[in-house]
């Protein structure tokens, strides 16, 4: 009976534990999908950095549309303040760099990747880069504008396309990009510590 008692102690402790390390999240994230989720398999892990940051919180993820003209969300949403750098995650040329609906684009064309090739997109960006530029993993191909964002907060749509069909972005990134920080145990207020032993 009392191994019992201990166990259920235990079993609210870890759900407690639990609770405390999901709900220190930043707000307005969503976790990062791993395993199958997270990949495509027609899309090669050749991302070598994240476009904006190390690991930065996800505001809104990928949500294939059920048909072409569907409603989803055909990219991943990442916070970031203006004027913060967006880098390529690849190595590749860009095929667009202007202006979209009043947005700034920035297209990369990742050479290698199929036929038709993979290309990534990053908005809303004032652009560094040209039309034609070779750009390498991780290079600054511009810097997230102030305005037109569809967040709530300013951020950085990045798309993934071959063609004209949208593919999850974080296909893109090996596992050991995606892998977050180990998760820590806090402290737990309030529980009284055990008397020391004589």
């Amino acid at each position: 009976m009392r191994a019992m008692r201990c166990a259920g102690t235990w079993t609210g402790l870890l759900l407690l534990l639990t609770a405390t390390v999901l709900t220190c999240a930043p707000p307005n994230s969503r976790p990062i999908p791993f395993g199958p989720a997270a990949t495509d398999t027609s899309v090669p892990p050749l991302g070598r950095t994240w476009p904006v940051g190390t690991r930065p919180p996800v505001l809104r993820g990928w949500e294939p549309p059920a048909t072409p003209y569907g409603r989803g969300h055909r990219g991943i949403d990442l916070a970031a303040a203006p004027g913060t750098p967006v880098r390529a995650v690849a190595a590749g040329r860009v095929s667009f760099a202007g202006r979209v609906a009043g947005k700034g684009v920035v297209s990369v064309e990742l050479p290698g990747t199929g036929d038709p090739p993979l290309r990534t997109t990053y908005e809303p960006v004032r652009a560094s880069v040209r039309e034609g530029d070779e750009v390498a993993a991780g290079e600054v191909v511009g810097t997230v504008e102030p305005t037109g964002s569809h967040c709530t907060s300013t951020c950085v749509h990045w798309g993934l396309r071959r063609g004209e069909t949208y593919l999850d972005p974080l296909s893109l990134l090996p596992p050991w990009l995606l892998r977050r920080a180990p998760s820590r145990l806090l402290p737990v207020l309030g529980v009284p510590l055990p008397p020391p032993s004589s």
